[in-house]
């Protein structure tokens, strides 16, 4: 929840909306649920690998793909630049975070630097292993083979530009991709080096990451035709391997299809369409053979939906349903008290929410949704200092975790709202930062600091 907006009418930004993209592995999340997707599951490549290959005719040239890397410059660490006008070089030279040139330049490296939050030092990375691929600056529309692996790398650096806000750059970089639906892209095209091997070398979710793309500039429609298309190929082969018998690729496809349906209700998020989420919800949950835990995390995230447009005894509906896929006897647990919490708020019985989500803290020590709730319930309980003490506290526990976009951007406004004089102390936040965080999206806006 975040603070500046009952102080003012600001857009909310792609996250805020994303309510099904981290479920199973992270219940506890402002993004309660999206559908389990194990790409590593047991199943063949011919199962994982399978799509329509397209038809190249006979002495016809066929058209390629051609990407290439659109900038010759390196990303900057943003933090450093806040960091150099806003305290100095003093400040600037304790800044310790790693770079492309301090881990092994392979993939081994990238994961390195994408598991240690360096996202930027990511970025620059990948452009150096493209580079190797005769994919880097200057490549553009030049012929290149492709590989899984390349295209794995194309792949992680277009995400790493969407998780880092760079949305210019990613459309620049993504349009060579099309569709993933050219023949280069499958293995058939490289029988030198494939043999008989068939199918996309693309994965799938670089397919979905493509559909999705089109929200970042505010084209939902076409986010969402894209996102229909892609199902109807999911259920065009899961009918293909059902013909064949075949239960264990039937069922890894339903996976993917659901992740796809997942995607679309984020889509109707964002268009308002509640219409679409009520439909696309209501399949998930009588059409599909979802697992306990997941049917009741979507059926909590509906709950949080119906809050959205204020329909308080909706919400209630489901969050109920939500209790009685819980196991019989068992006391209730973070879902459980966090879904109350969030009644208790729609109420505005800010003590009671308070109680609850400080219960649901004792499941989660340090997450960062409870406590920005805690934050709100105690601002609206007329304790604006303890809402700082709290979101301070947060931060000295543990300052990687705490030191988000959203809480940053709730700390800064309640400095705000205690003093005239608040400048120093979110000075004193970007010290924090400048220690802590490798990477921030937006830093100079998460801290309300005036560009000097």
């Amino acid at each position: 929840m975040d603070l500046q907006s009952y102080f003012n009418n600001s857009t909310p930004n792609q996250s805020d909306s994303a309510f099904f993209d981290d479920i199973a592995t992270q219940p506890t999340t402002e993004t309660p649920i999206s559908p389990t997707l194990d790409e590593n599951d047991s199943v063949k490549d011919n199962v994982r690998d399978f799509w329509e290959t397209p038809v190249v005719e006979a002495g016809v040239p066929p058209i390629l793909t051609t990407p290439g890397i659109m900038s010759s410059e390196d990303l900057v660490d943003n933090i450093k630049s806040i960091v150099s006008v806003h305290l100095g070089d003093s400040e600037l030279s304790l800044r310790r975070i790693l770079g492309p040139d301090d881990v092994t330049q392979d993939e081994r490296g990238l994961r390195n630097l994408i598991s240690s939050g360096c996202f930027h030092s990511a970025v620059n990375l990948t452009k150096r292993l493209l580079t190797i691929y005769g994919q880097g600056y200057g490549r553009s529309g030049q012929p290149a083979k492709h590989s899984p692996h390349s295209l794995q790398l194309w792949f992680t650096r277009l995400t790493l530009l969407a998780r880092l806000g760079l949305y210019e750059d990613l459309q620049s970089e993504i349009e060579a991709f099309g569709t993933l639906d050219r023949a280069d892209i499958f293995y058939e095209f490289y029988p030198e080096m494939y043999g008989d091997r068939k199918g996309s070398m693309a994965c799938f979710m670089f397919r979905l990451f493509l559909c999705e793309t089109h929200t970042y500039n505010g084209n939902y429609l076409k986010a969402l035709n894209r996102l229909t298309e892609l199902k109807t190929q999911c259920d065009n082969i899961i009918q293909y391997f059902t013909s064949q018998s075949n239960k264990n690729a039937v069922d890894f496809w339903i996976r993917r299809r659901n992740r796809v349906l997942y995607s679309i209700i984020n889509c109707g998020i964002l268009m308002k369409d509640y219409t679409l989420i009520n439909d696309i919800i209501q399949v998930l949950v009588t059409g599909t053979d979802l697992a306990k835990e997941e049917k009741r995390a979507l059926f909590s995230a509906w709950g949080r939906i119906y809050l959205q447009i204020g329909d308080i005894f909706g919400a209630e509906q489901h969050f109920a349903e939500a209790r009685r896929l819980r196991n019989v006897n068992s006391t209730p647990d973070l879902r459980d008290l966090v879904d109350k919490g969030l009644i208790s708020v729609a109420k505005n019985d800010f003590q009671e929410a308070y109680s609850l989500f400080q219960k649901a803290l004792h499941f989660d020590n340090g997450n960062t949704m409870i406590l920005n709730n805690m934050g709100v319930c105690l601002l609206y309980g007329g304790k604006l200092k303890d809402a700082i003490n709290l979101y301070e506290r947060a931060i000295e526990i543990n300052p990687q975790k705490a030191l988000n976009e959203s809480l940053l951007i709730n700390l800064s406004t309640l400095y705000e709202l205690e003093s005239s004089k608040a400048k120093n102390k979110k000075l004193s936040l970007l010290r924090l930062v400048n220690k802590h965080k490798p990477d921030l999206h937006r830093p100079e806006f998460c801290l309300k600091l005036q560009a000097v």
